[in-house]
């Protein structure tokens, strides 16, 4: 079932900065914040306070924001998807697999990630970009797949 459909925001490496800016904007709780170094084992140092993935309640509205990372050009406009927010593998599993469909580009295949355990990102046959979230409470990840 989907839970939510949310707003993400892609920062150009400036992400923890971010957070503070529309922390303060929206007068916002932040929920979760966690970087690079703190979730990736062997992270190089340079990389080590990218922001991978932060959530902030804006009045009970979820947003959410990471950094570009440092292996991909930042192209402002490209910069905001939509996140849909699921609660089960077998729903992100299916709604990915129809996103799919003549994709334009996938940018992570459908995978555990340190913060899901079905995650992944893609560009669908009308440009759209969206991202698919298995949002599981208590999830721990055994492995790193980036």
């Amino acid at each position: 079932m989907i839970k939510a459909l949310e707003l993400y925001l892609v920062t150009d490496n400036n992400g923890l900065e971010a957070v503070d800016f529309y922390k303060d904007v929206f007068d916002a709780e932040v929920t979760a914040c966690t970087t690079f170094g703190q979730a990736i084992p062997d992270t190089p140092e340079e990389n080590k306070n990218l922001l991978l993935n932060a959530s902030l309640n804006i009045g009970g509205i979820r947003m959410q924001l990471s950094d570009n990372g440092p292996d991909y050009d930042y192209v402002q406009g490209t910069n905001m998807t939509a996140c849909i927010q699921v609660d089960s593998v077998e729903e992100a599993q299916a709604i990915y697999q129809k996103l799919a469909i003549d994709a334009k580009r996938i940018d992570l295949e459908l995978q555990e990630t340190p913060w899901s355990p079905a995650y992944g990102n893609l560009v669908d046959k009308f440009g759209m970009s969206w991202q698919i979230n298995a949002d599981i409470p208590g999830f721990v990840s055994e492995k790193v797949t980036f």
